[in-house]
């Protein structure tokens, strides 16, 4: 099981994967305490323009595979990893659920080509 310490791990585990395809899509990395991933789930798959996600949709993997923490990734393919403010405002979101379910949302990586921005190195999660 590959273990999470950092966004760059995150990239090295999905970017080049994830940087490939044409359109958005957003999974979430399940983890257990030692930040190992246990699994992983496509939550969404969408248009170039657009990811609207529900948190319940995000937080219901988490929930059903027992994680004690989780971390959010998509990609933007146009090749530019800057957060919209929508990619912020679902972080927010997913954030304070997960809160209240006691499962720790360690981060949000957006990845553009070989590029990546974390929303929790640019302290956009709260």
């Amino acid at each position: 099981m590959p273990q999470i310490n950092c966004p760059q791990d995150v990239h090295a585990l999905l970017g080049p994967e994830m940087s490939a395809l044409a359109q958005e899509q957003l999974r979430v990395l399940l983890l257990n305490t030692r930040n190992q991933v246990t699994g992983q789930r496509i939550v969404y798959q969408g248009n170039v323009n657009s990811s609207i996600v529900r948190p319940a949709e995000v937080l219901r993997h988490a929930i059903v595979d027992c994680a004690t923490s989780i971390i959010v990734v998509h990609n933007h393919p146009s090749s530019d990893p800057t957060p919209s403010p929508e990619d912020v405002s679902i972080t927010r979101d997913l954030a304070a659920g997960a809160k209240l379910l006691g499962i720790d949302l360690l981060d949000h990586v957006v990845i553009g080509g070989d590029r990546w921005v974390s929303l929790k190195e640019r302290k956009l999660m709260d």
